[in-house]
């Protein structure tokens, strides 16, 4: 179905973002990882998202229509404006057309999902 499609490649995107943000050191913009040393933070970050995609996965199993996909999908909106809020951040170094691609993509995805729910 579309809809589930949508809330797929949604996460796919997400996900890949998350293999960029590693490359892009985002724990050095992050309130929660920026004031540790750099290497504590970046394993801080990279063991993080362990529980975070194992919570994602898992409530994602059930439905495209639940609850918890359509929040996953506001946040992919929300997720764009953080990233345009944080770009002037002297640490921020998604500054590439590349990490710029997966992050609206992820985005546009998550919107499409909500279109195809019905918001």
């Amino acid at each position: 179905m579309l809809r589930d499609a949508a809330f797929y490649i949604m996460l796919a995107f997400l996900f890949s973002h998350e293999l960029d943000a590693v490359r892009r050191h985002e724990w050095r913009v992050l309130p929660l990882t920026s004031f540790l040393p750099d290497r504590t933070a970046a394993q801080l970050f990279i063991w993080m998202h362990v529980p975070l995609f194992f919570f994602i996965l898992w409530f994602s199993k059930e439905s495209t229509e639940s609850s918890f996909a359509a929040g996953m999908s506001v946040f992919s909106i929300v997720h764009i404006g953080l990233h345009w809020i944080y770009r002037k951040h002297p640490a921020y170094e998604f500054n590439n057309v590349g990490s710029w691609l997966l992050i609206v993509a992820t985005g546009t995805f998550g919107a499409l999902h909500l279109l195809l729910l019905g918001f």
